[in-house]
């Protein structure tokens, strides 16, 4: 049975509970997900809260419009909706991160057509407990529409320093951030449309903590024409190349101009190549 929420408004700024000179707390694990949505895709969002909740997660928070619609068993699960500010996606996360419970030091966001693997979630959540790293990520699953393998993205420890001159290789579905590193470097960048991501993870890799990694697929990415890096190829690939610029040292970002068309051809042609992979798919079935 599905609900209609309407949903209050909520105003909040990102809130550092870090104090100057004080050393991260030992990570207690209790993860907290963020899922911004627009409400329009509601079969998606159902797949996607179910595999958060497979995972053990009981901090869940959605960011969406006016109204939502969700099913009721969902919501008996623990899910909170908070009213999208409407300044973009970047801020729809920065303020449901904000919300999340006092005890939650863990946390993410995930697309409301994206998925977790809840198999490897605890896997990644004990390695960034053990290794006492800001941030953890795994490699990730391509799928299409219809949630069929498009191809695995077998990201490594080598694509973090690689991110700052070439494409951006770490994942953000599955990724898990400490929240006091996440207030440290200010959160996302909300005059970001699509590179968001890209931005606060070369931060976090200035860290002097920096990154783990699982050699495990920890999310789904689901690829199709209504989804925002699909869908928006084009202003993507700009914007990251905008935002890997920025965090390049001086004299690197005067010479970034021998290197960087090239290099977003061919990120922009990784993009066409998965979108024929999908329609292939999409004929076959």
């Amino acid at each position: 049975m599905t609900a209609e929420i309407k949903i209050p408004e909520v105003k909040a700024i990102m809130r550092d509970r870090k104090s100057e000179g004080e050393e991260a707390p030992t990570l207690v694990g209790v993860v907290g997900v963020v899922i911004p949505t627009l409400g329009n895709r509601p079969k998606y969002l159902e797949e996607s809260l179910r595999s958060v909740i497979d995972s053990g997660i009981r901090n869940i928070l959605i960011v969406a419009p006016e109204t939502v619609n969700i099913s009721q068993d969902l919501l008996s699960q623990g899910v909170t909706i908070l009213r999208d500010p409407g300044r973009g996606l970047a801020a729809a996360i920065n303020l449901g991160i904000s919300q999340l419970p006092g005890e939650v030091d863990i946390v993410t966001w995930l697309g409301d057509d994206d998925s977790l693997i809840a198999a490897n979630h605890s896997a990644a959540v004990d390695e960034l407990k053990n290794s006492r790293k800001s941030a953890v990520y795994g490699s990730c699953e391509y799928v299409d529409e219809f949630g069929s393998k498009l191809f695995h993205s077998r990201s490594g420890r080598w694509a973090v320093p690689l991110m700052r001159f070439g494409p951006q290789l770490v994942p953000q579905p599955g990724s898990l951030l400490t929240r006091s590193a996440f207030n440290e470097v200010g959160g996302l960048d909300e005059t970001l449309h699509w590179a968001f991501d890209l931005d606060l993870f070369i931060r976090f890799a200035k860290l002097r903590k920096g990154f783990a990694f699982i050699n495990s697929p920890v999310a789904q990415f689901r690829w199709h024409a209504d989804s925002l890096t699909a869908g928006s190829r084009k202003g993507s690939v700009r914007e990251a190349s905008q935002v890997s610029k920025k965090h390049l040292p001086g004299p690197l970002a005067k010479l970034c101009w021998l290197w960087e068309p090239i290099l977003s051809w061919l990120i922009f042609q990784a993009g066409v190549r998965v979108n024929h992979l999908a329609v292939k798919k999409d004929t076959a079935n």
